[in-house]
């Protein structure tokens, strides 16, 4: 790596004119794809034909793969949690690592700011919790870069009250990133739930129209961006019965598509969704969370065959005990096949990584390992 960053400085020392004759163009990129970001940066302004190859997205992305894998291997995940600053949680096994971010310096916006969704290291924040705000943003923590997005065209003051479902993905048969807004307008009975798509090449929103199997949002509801194709959970309201389902959607084509969900599972207005990819990284998870304190349960649910509604099993149940009644929230699988869980009550919050096989829990910190080993058969297995 230093002599390639060594090649590199000479080569920021000649005139690009000079130096076209001697390298070409296959053997330029090569070196390139092998720098650092940091570097990256500096060779974009060596000449516009470097420039011209280092942002476009074909490029972006060959240099991405190989981050991509070695945090695959090395179980990095990623979490932004709570947003006044920016603080990032970087989870290496067991160990956790924090850093903080200034985001936006000097400009308003709410006091939380949610993760849309990750991709190829690239991060798509909204502040639209609690209100409507149309503010997105596409985030490089690695060289510390932000796209602010346009606002999107269906609004508050367009369409008036809405429930939207965003998604973040990368489209391989464009080489393009795109941002997805499913939304399902409030005040009009019978409207269909309409759809917008961002391309982050062209830098505007386009307007895919009413989308197609009809389906209802909720807000509360996150995305999963899988095999290039963002899935959402919705539900339907069918003869006056109301039932969930999984509502895809094709970056590459553009197309919706319907994905069953497990039978068994009935709609009830405490219920809270969540999908993740699968422990082996093959299929979708499903979490479902009821939200009621009262009765607080946590359903961990994984399609063993992508896109076969027969292969949906139930691979654990956990519910509060004790005193605290702490309730369990499921984040993501960990790449080892561990769930990352946050077990929260009014006042605190506690960050577990449980094994589904052993059905232990392990923590993240002295003091919630304290809190698990005085509160035994936390966890509940069907």
């Amino acid at each position: 790596m230093d002599d390639i960053q060594n090649i590199t400085q000479g080569m920021h020392e000649l005139k690009f004119g000079e130096m076209a004759g001697s390298f070409p163009q296959e053997i330029i990129q090569e070196i390139l794809i092998r720098l650092p970001v940091k570097s990256l940066i500096k060779s974009t302004s060596v000449c516009k034909t470097w420039r011209s190859m280092i942002i476009n997205p074909r490029f972006i992305r060959t240099h991405v793969s190989p981050a991509v894998q070695f945090a695959n291997q090395n179980d990095i995940h990623l979490l932004l949690h709570r947003v006044s600053g920016l603080q990032m949680t970087t989870f290496f096994g067991q160990t956790v690592m924090y850093k903080n971010f200034q985001l936006l310096p000097g400009r308003k916006h709410n006091s939380y700011i949610r993760v849309v969704g990750i991709c190829d290291g690239l991060f798509c924040l909204a502040d639209d919790m609690f209100r409507y705000c149309y503010n997105f943003f596409i985030w490089n923590p690695a060289i510390r870069k932000l796209v602010t997005i346009p606002w999107p065209n269906v609004r508050f003051d367009t369409h008036a009250g809405y429930d939207a479902s965003i998604g973040f993905g990368f489209d391989a048969m464009t080489n393009n990133y795109k941002v997805v807004r499913v939304v399902t307008l409030l005040d009009q009975r019978g409207t269909p739930t309409l759809a917008e798509v961002y391309s982050l090449a062209t830098g505007t929103w386009t307007s895919l129209g009413c989308v197609s199997p009809t389906c209802l949002t909720d807000g509360r509801a996150s995305s999963v961006f899988f095999n290039g194709v963002l899935h959402w959970p919705v539900f339907c309201k069918t003869n006056g019965d109301l039932y969930y389902f999984i509502l895809t959607f094709h970056l590459g084509k553009e197309v919706f598509r319907k994905m069953p969900m497990p039978k068994i599972i009935k709609w009830k207005f405490d219920l809270g969704m969540q999908l993740s990819v699968s422990d082996n990284r093959k299929s979708i998870a499903l979490f479902t969370m009821d939200n009621r304190f009262e009765d607080s349960f946590l359903e961990i649910w994984v399609m063993k065959e992508y896109g076969i509604k027969e292969s949906w099993t139930k691979l654990i149940t956990l519910g509060p005990e004790g005193p605290e009644r702490l309730l369990p929230r499921a984040l993501w699988f960990r790449k080892s096949g561990e769930v990352l869980v946050l077990l929260t009550d009014k006042s605190r919050q506690e960050l577990v990584s449980l094994d589904l096989e052993s059905k232990q829990a392990s923590s993240y910190s002295t003091r919630v390992m304290q809190s698990l080993t005085k509160r035994k058969n936390r966890f509940v297995v069907p």
